[in-house]
């Protein structure tokens, strides 16, 4: 039996989040049903390396499991061909040592109506969030330890959405959706960088939570590991498909006028 890891993306308005939830259909959920149809009933381990709410995309979280078949490209072939709603983009041996939650960093995009915020100081208050602070006032808090560290925050803009690029080891529960209300908030005048920094310092304050569809984990790294890319003819019918769904969507709301 082999050790495999995949990264793997989903749209997470399909599912009720990663974690697996009694009479609902989530991540979890439709991955063991893709292994199950591809390598049979036995308990594959299944383990995620970052847990996404409902509503949070992903493109590339990354999950492990044991597998009886040895050609991998194969394997992630067989399971785009069985999936729905999930895509299995690249794949790696890995040993029993490896545990797929000690990620190097994991890298999240929010996207935020760029209409009507200041770019210079929506860029100054994510610089108040990078490096070490106790982000109590930026999660919802789960007993977890509250003080880490955020690597780097960039922002673009790009099509009228302005996009923040968050780079850390790990997060806590809804901390990239309250802070980046609290870049919207400062942005749009509606709250000053002496807010964030007092919240950053220990005082009482909230600026909301962002929506979650605005989420997306983009990539979970591991410098330690080489992944393959998938065969893309598993995934390109199926993504033609789904572009199809979205043009004529778009088209609806372009014709209300």
């Amino acid at each position: 039996m082999k050790r495999v890891a995949m990264k793997v993306a989903y749209l997470g308005s399909g599912f009720s989040g990663s974690q697996a939830q009694p009479g609902l259909r989530t991540v979890t959920s439709q991955v063991l049903d893709d292994i199950r149809k591809v390598l049979g009933d036995a308990d594959p381990g299944l383990e995620f390396s970052s847990r996404t709410d409902k509503g949070v995309n992903a493109l590339g979280n990354a999950i492990v499991f044991r597998s009886g078949m040895d050609d991998l490209n194969v394997l992630s072939k067989a399971l785009n061909s069985v999936s729905d709603g999930v895509f299995y983009r690249s794949y790696c041996e890995v040993d029993d040592g490896f545990n797929i939650r000690h990620a190097s960093r994991r890298v999240y995009r929010y996207a935020l109506d760029a209409e009507g915020i200041d770019m210079e100081k929506a860029e100054e208050c994510c610089r108040l969030f990078e490096g070490e602070h106790d982000f109590l006032r930026f999660c919802r808090y789960d007993g977890k330890p509250t003080r880490l560290t955020i690597d780097r925050i960039s922002c673009s803009e790009e099509e009228g959405m302005l996009f923040l690029d968050f780079e850390a080891r790990y997060y806590l529960w809804n901390m990239i959706r309250r802070i980046s209300s609290a870049v919207d908030r400062v942005g749009r005048g509606k709250a000053s960088l002496e807010d964030v920094k007092g919240a950053l310092e220990g005082k009482d304050a909230s600026f909301g939570v962002g929506r979650p569809d605005a989420l997306t984990l983009t990539d979970v790294q591991y410098d330690f590991l080489s992944f393959s890319r998938a065969d893309p003819r598993g995934i390109d019918g199926r993504k033609k498909e789904h572009l199809m769904d979205e043009r004529l969507r778009l088209g609806f709301y372009q014709g209300l006028r």
